[in-house]
């Protein structure tokens, strides 16, 4: 018999920063853990987080996400967290100091992609070292996207 597998409900997404590859070019992608309270975790669970605006920045010798919305979890109560709160990232020495060099180079930004749930249930954030793209750029990322679109439907159309 085989055996029809379930999504791990344990490793899903969060929150995601889709126009993130449309105004960035994505150089390298690296995994860091997230510093969270209780609230913050059950708050992400259901959903409704927004890394739109946010971004990443060394202060301290430490690496952390700014201006990430997560929303206050309804039962908590007088135990509830700050929405907007800078939020601590945790990434071994090596990779940070790879990180720092890489964001010193001009024009090189660290861009949250998405937030989501591990297999073993802990909460994850793909961080891109990135460059922003100009106006033609994103005319021709755009262009692209267009006709692979296009190149879709023609293939299906003709068999």
């Amino acid at each position: 018999m085989n055996q029809v597998r379930k999504a791990d409900p344990n490793s899903k997404v969060a929150a995601e920063n889709r126009k993130a590859r449309f105004n960035y070019e994505v150089l390298d992608t690296l995994e860091a853990g997230l510093v969270l309270s209780g609230t913050e975790v059950k708050s992400l669970r259901g959903g409704h987080a927004n890394i739109q605006e946010s971004y990443a920045s060394f202060e301290d010798g430490e690496i952390w996400l700014i201006n990430s919305y997560l929303p206050e979890y309804l039962q908590a109560n007088r135990f509830n967290h700050e929405p907007r709160r800078r939020r601590k990232l945790l990434v071994s020495k090596r990779e940070m100091a790879r990180l720092s060099q890489s964001i010193e180079r001009e024009g090189m930004t660290l861009v949250p992609l998405k937030i989501y749930f591990n297999e073993r249930g802990r909460a994850k954030l793909l961080l891109a070292v990135a460059r922003g793209k100009k106006l033609h750029d994103k005319r021709e990322t755009e262009k692209q996207r267009d006709w692979n679109r296009e190149k879709g439907r023609l293939l299906k159309e003709r068999g």
